[in-house]
C-alpha cells in the first residue's frame, strides 16, 4: 500500500485514538526495521545510530537495542543533547545507558576493520518541511561523507532525511543504501529523483496499524506478500507441458550472449520447454553455446516460427536488425503472447509504434531509458513526463500491451491495473545482460500461465532479489554478472516464498 506522509500521520493519530500504544508501535516498528538490516547485513559489525529527538530516533533505539542482543558493536551519534530526547525516546535511550557509548565524530571509525553501518534516525516523517538546522545538515554530510569514504552501508528510517518533494531545497539528503519505511511505503519515496538516495525498499510492517484511509488507489509497491498469490503453485503430478513452451527469437552472430542468457532466464525461471531460433547460417555458433536443456532450430524465414507451438514468444535481446519487416510482421500477426525486447524494441522505434494498437495477443515490453526515450521521441507531448507518468501513457495508448520500465526503481504499467514499483534489485545490475535475463523470466512466467501483468511484477522482483542474493553470497557491485544472477534466481524465488522483505 502506498500513502503520503500526511495519511500516514492520521492514521497513527486514528491508531492511538482506539487505544494502540505508541509504545508497542515504536517496539513493532524497530522489530522489522532490525530484521530488514539483518537481510541485507546478516553479520555483526558496527552500527553508528543518527539520533534526532524524536519517534524516529525512538525506532532506531529500539533497533540499537536489538542489535547489541545480536552480538553488534553499537554507537550514538546524537544531534544534540540525549537529555532532549522525546519521552519515548529517553525511555529506551535509559535502557540502554552505559552500553552505548556516545561518539562526537565517526573520526575513530576510519581504521574500523568490522564492517559499519550507519542509521539514520535523524528525522522522521512528523518534520515539518523546513530547511534542516546547521546540526542536522552537518549530521547529513558527514554520513555521505563516511559512505563514500568507507563504503558504509547506510539505512534510512521511514524517509532519508532531508529528502522533501513539498518543497525546493538544497539541503543535504541522506544517501541510503536501504531505506526501511514503516507499514506502508510513502509516495514521496517513489518519485524519479528520489530513487537515487532511497536506495532498495522495504516495509516493516506494523499490524496495529491498519490501513489509513485515504491509500494511493491504483499504486502498489511490489512485496512477496503482494506477489506470491500469482505465482503457480504446483501440483505433484506436474509435466513440462504445464510448465509451458517458450519461443526465443534472439540472437546474431556478433551478440550470441544475449539469446543464450534470455533462453537460460526462460529455463531457470520454471519454463517447461524452450526453443531457440536462429538463423541457418548461425546455427553451428548458437548450438555449440546453448545450454543442453535448450532446443536450438535453425530458420531461413522468421515466420517459420508461428507455425510451431508455443505458450509465449520472446523476441529482440541480441537480434540486431536483420529481416526486420518478417520480424514487425511476426509482431503484428502472432496469436501468442510475446515479451519484447531490444532490438524488437529499436524497430518499433523507427516510426512503428502505432503497430501496437493492432497486436493479437498481450504483449509485454521491457525498455531500459534509452530504448524508452527512442520509443517516445516525436510523440506528442511525450516528453517530461515521469517515469510513472510515461508508463501510465504508454499502456493507456496501446491496448493489450504491459509496460516494464528498467531502471532502478523499475515501473509497470497495464491499463486496468495498479501501476505497481518494484523494490528489489542493486547497482551491481548496471551492466550488459541483466536486460536479457529479466526477459526470459518474464517469458517463463507468462508460460505458466501467469498473466502478463503478473509475470513483469514477478520477473523483475525475482530478478533483483537473485542480485541481491549473489551480494550475500560473496559477489559485489563491481563483479555482478547476469550469470550470477540467474545461478540465484532459485534462492529469489525461495525468499519470495518465505515472505522476505
Amino acid at each position: 500500500m502506498i500513502v503520503s506522509c500526511a495519511q500516514m500521520l492520521e492514521g497513527e493519530k486514528a491508531a492511538f485514538d482506539r487505544g494502540v500504544s505508541a509504545a508497542d508501535l515504536m517496539e513493532e516498528a524497530g522489530r522489522g526495521i532490525f530484521e530488514a538490516i539483518l537481510q541485507f547485513h546478516p553479520k555483526p559489525g558496527t552500527a553508528v545510530l543518527y539520533l534526532g529527538k524524536g519517534n524516529n530516533a525512538g525506532d532506531v533505539l529500539v533497533v540499537g537495542r536489538m542489535l547489541l542482543e545480536a552480538g553488534w558493536k553499537v554507537l550514538a551519534r546524537p544531534v544534540s543533547d540525549v537529555s532532549k530526547f522525546k519521552e519515548l525516546p529517553a525511555r529506551h535511550w535509559k535502557a540502554m545507558e552505559g552500553r552505548v557509548p556516545v561518539i562526537s565524530g565517526l573520526g575513530d571509525l576510519e581504521r574500523e576493520r568490522e564492517s559499519v553501518v550507519l542509521v539514520d534516525g535523524l528525522l522522521g516523517i512528523g518534520a515539518s518541511p523546513q530547511p534542516l538546522r546547521a546540526d542536522y545538515a552537518a549530521a547529513v554530510t558527514e554520513m555521505n561523507a563516511f559512505r563514500r569514504r568507507r563504503h558504509a552501508f547506510t539505512v534510512a528510517v521511514d524517509l532519508p532525511t532531508g529528502l522533501d518533494p513539498r518543497r525546493e531545497s538544497t539541503d543535504p539528503c541522506v544517501e541510503a543504501d536501504l531505506t526501511v519505511t514503516v507499514a506502508h511505503v510513502k509516495e514521496d519515496l517513489l518519485t524519479d529523483t528520489a530513487a537515487r538516495v532511497v536506495g532498495r525498499l522495504a516495509v516493516a510492517p506494523l499490524k496495529e496499524l491498519g490501513n489509513p484511509d485515504g491509500q494511493k488507489k491504483g499504486l502498489r509497491e511490489l512485496t512477496p506478500r503482494e506477489l506470491l498469490p500469482a505465482l503457480p503453485c504446483r501440483s505433484f503430478d506436474f509435466h513440462k507441458g504445464e510448465a509451458g513452451r517458450v519461443g526465443v527469437i534472439a540472437g546474431s552472430r556478433g551478440y550470441v550472449g544475449a539469446a543464450i542468457l534470455t533462453a537460460t532466464g526462460a529455463l531457470r525461471g520454471g519454463a517447461g520447454l524452450i526453443t531457440l531460433y536462429v538463423k541457418e547460417d548461425a546455427y553451428p555458433i548458437f548450438a555449440a553455446k546453448a545450454p543442453p536443456e535448450v532446443m536450438v532450430k535453425p530458420v531461413g524465414d522468421y515466420r517459420e516460427v508461428l507455425e510451431n507451438r508455443h505458450d509465449v514468444l520472446a523476441i529482440g535481446p541480441g537480434l540486431g536488425r536483420q529481416s526486420e519487416d518478417r520480424m514487425l510482421e511476426i509482431i503484428q500477426h502472432s496469436e501468442t503472447p510475446m515479451v519484447l525486447d531490444a532490438d524488437a524494441l529499436n524497430m518499433l522505434a523507427d516510426g512503428r509504434l502505432a503497430l501496437l494498437k493492432s497486436l493479437k495477443a498481450s504483449t509485454l515490453l521491457t525498455p531500459h531509458p534509452g530504448e524508452m526515450q527512442r520509443l517516445t521521441k516525436g510523440m506528442p507531448d511525450g516528453q517530461g513526463l515521469t517515469r510513472a507518468e510515461t508508463a501510465m501513457r504508454m499502456a493507456g495508448g496501446f491496448p493489450k500491451t504491459t509496460w516494464l520500465l528498467k531502471g532502478s526503481r523499475t515501473v509497470i504499467a497495464t491499463e486496468g491495473q495498479p501501476l505497481s514499483f518494484n523494490t528489489t534489485g542493486h547497482p551491481g545490475m548496471a551492466t550488459g545482460g541483466m536486460g536479457d535475463v529479466l526477459t526470459g523470466v518474464c517469458a517463463a512466467l507468462i508460460a505458466q500461465g501467469v498473466e502478463v501483468h503478473d509475470a513483469a511484477c514477478l520477473g523483475a522482483w525475482v530478478s533483483g532479489r537473485a542480485a541481491e542474493c549473489a551480494l550475500l553470497d560473496g559477489q559485489s557491485a563491481e563483479s555482478l554478472t547476469p550469470g550470477d544472477v540467474l545461478a540465484h534466481l532459485g534462492t529469489a524465488f525461495g525468499d519470495l516464498r518465505r515472505l522476505v522483505y
